[in-house]
């Protein structure tokens, strides 16, 4: 029997390369980019209720409810499967705000994966991540739960297997004290809109890079400090628009050692990279 109740993984994610490719002419830009999951994950309980109320049990500082897009995703699902059920929603957050991460997105399909199983719908992957898709592009991928090669607005999805997978190193995380505005930096005039698309083969052969990087360090120096700082052990990358700048280590201990001198601005996490969603790991297993 289904549990009334239950707590339920809301996984972070990294780009590990964004290529800008074009725009369309309704303004949103064609990207290329490869989405891997995170072993950071925000945490999501859910308590069905039988009055057919969508709530949110913990007020979120700064965050009105109707602009959460857990209750907007649980409000969506409820009128599209025109139910009368509803559900009660907290939500702990573990992963930075405004970071590059897919936070809000993955908190989103969280709660449609799993009021899909609470409230009995069994509606398939595809429905979910169609109906994810109004809330935000990078919804579908987290209804998904597979490492993928991504095209569009992100929304085209190729799931990768061996041996198109990505490797699942351990990964060092820095957040500086900035939000990064993705509408800002994908609305400045300076941002590359032009690479040449590349094929699967190219980016596992060149790795590829982020398009939004110039617009990033010119706009927001704490991110472009955390970058240059985190670049003296490897190879550091920008997530998405940012704040967040990723390197990979051998090991965890490598990690900790990183942290141990990182500067006091900085905010650090150590986390695993995922070629498989911690929350569809956990349906599966019931």
């Amino acid at each position: 029997m289904t549990p009334a109740r239950s707590v339920w993984p809301a996984p972070a994610k990294l780009n590990l390369f964004l290529h800008i490719v074009g725009r369309r002419p309704d303004g949103y830009h064609e990207l290329q980019t490869c989405f891997q999951f995170v072993d950071l994950c925000d945490e999501i309980t859910i308590e069905v209720r039988a009055d057919g109320q969508i709530r949110r049990a913990l007020d979120i500082s700064g965050l009105p409810e109707n602009e959460d897009l857990c209750i907007r995703a649980a409000r969506a699902l409820k009128e599209a499967a025109g139910l009368t059920l509803g559900a009660n929603i907290s939500l702990l957050k573990r992963i930075p705000i405004g970071g590059g991460m897919g936070g809000g997105s993955s908190d989103a399909a969280t709660c449609l994966v799993a009021l899909n199983r609470l409230w009995s719908l069994n509606w398939p992957p595809e429905r979910l991540a169609a109906l994810g898709l109004k809330l935000g592009a990078d919804v579908p991928v987290f209804v998904h739960g597979r490492v993928a090669w991504a095209e569009g607005v992100g929304e085209r999805l190729t799931p990768l297997y061996p041996p198109l997978a990505p490797d699942e190193p351990n990964y060092l995380i820095l957040k500086s004290n900035v939000f990064v505005s993705t509408t800002e930096v994908f609305q400045d005039p300076e941002l590359t809109r032009n690479s040449a698309p590349i094929t699967i083969d190219g980016f596992l052969a060149s790795g590829g890079r982020n398009d939004c990087l110039g617009v990033v360090r010119r706009r927001y120096p704490e991110v472009a400090r955390a970058l240059d700082w985190l670049s003296l052990f490897g190879a550091a990358r920008l997530t998405g628009t940012g704040a967040c700048v990723f390197l990979a280590c051998e090991t965890m201990d490598f990690g900790q050692e990183i942290m141990r001198k990182m500067p006091p601005e900085f905010e650090g996490f150590l986390a695993r990279g995922l070629n498989d969603s911690p929350l569809l790991e956990g349906l599966r297993a019931g």
